[in-house]
């Protein structure tokens, strides 16, 4: 029972980084925005997020401020993608991809130009776990749901308010209609320009967060690479939950669970660690083999809208 106690103290953390790019992706998706920049925004966000709290002292308050500035940091990045797609027209794909590299580089040097390069590297304190009165002292779900840090419950209830949105509020009608078919959507009076803006901003927002929360989470450090292929997973996460949150939030788990997996066997077996890094990678293919010919993807995913032409660019 310890034991299965102790895998999900450490699982339910680790849905938080796939979580909030993956519910990015999907809200950007939504409203037919493809970011494939993920990787390269989290590595933003970890950085601008470890920098600005440790320059400000490193402790649980800068470290709010951490996640706040990463979140602003990728949100113009995100900004960026959505002027250059939805006003310029030009391709998602290849827009992403230079965002990607452009979201890695400015990681490196901006951790370069502020610290420098330092025989130890510097630390945060990591964030704090915060028990939920009564609720934590449930036995096997209290200490793994009720005592953890501020951003799982974060996860947790953005997905719940995320899935209220799309389908119980107009906004999240208006969303959903610029994802299927901008033509009538833009024939209705709403702004596909407009909502293509702010899902896409939001959305890149939400994985410059999911990439802060590692080193202020795991281990109080910054390194490069520290990402670890999570953003690719995250757009494999968007397709395997359907592009709905509360199925991401279910895929999540399972990557989560199979990333301690590998954690654990690395340390319990003589295959090669190479190997077991692996594991994520092929569980997310073997998954998307299954489900992705059911999956619903939004009509317009990845297709700029041209009010002037009859068909998509």
């Amino acid at each position: 029972m310890n034991g299965v106690i102790n895998f999900l103290e450490l699982a339910i953390p680790g849905m938080v980084a796939f979580v909030l790019a993956a519910q990015g992706t999907m809200l950007g998706g939504r409203a037919g925005v493809f970011n494939v920049s993920q990787e390269g925004l989290m590595a933003l966000g970890a950085s601008v997020g470890f920098l600005v709290s440790y320059k400000l002292g490193g402790t649980f308050g800068t470290n709010m401020i951490g996640l706040a500035v990463a979140a602003a940091a990728a949100a113009a990045m995100g900004l960026i993608l959505a002027y250059t797609t939805t006003i310029l027209r030009l391709d998602q794909f290849v827009v992403g991809l230079a965002l990607f590299f452009a979201g890695i580089g400015l990681a490196s040097l901006l951790y370069r130009v502020v610290i420098g390069i330092v025989p130890q590297p510097p630390q945060i304190d990591t964030l704090d776990t915060i028990p939920i009165p009564l609720l934590s002292e449930i036995p096997l779900l209290g200490p793994t749901l009720f005592d953890q840090d501020i951003v799982v419950y974060f996860m947790f209830l953005l997905s719940g308010l995320l899935y209220w949105v799309l389908y119980r509020t107009n906004l999240g009608m208006k969303m959903r209609s610029v994802g299927e078919n901008p033509r009538a959507a833009d024939a209705a009076g709403i702004s596909v320009t407009k909502v293509r803006f702010w899902a896409t901003a939001l959305g890149a927002a939400l994985m410059g967060m999911g990439g802060a929360y590692l080193p202020m989470h795991f281990s109080g450090i910054y390194t490069d690479g520290i990402i670890a292929g999570r953003g690719w997973l995250a757009i494999a996460l968007a397709f395997v939950g359907g592009w709905r949150p509360q199925y991401v939030l279910l895929g999540a788990a399972f990557f989560a669970c199979m990333e301690i997996t590998a954690l654990e066997l690395q340390s319990s077996t003589v295959i090669p660690v190479e190997f077991i890094e692996t594991f994520p990678y092929v569980a997310a293919l073997v998954v998307m083999a299954f489900i992705f010919r059911r999956t619903q993807v939004p009509a317009f995913l990845g297709r700029n809208y041209d009010r002037e032409s009859r068909t998509a660019s």
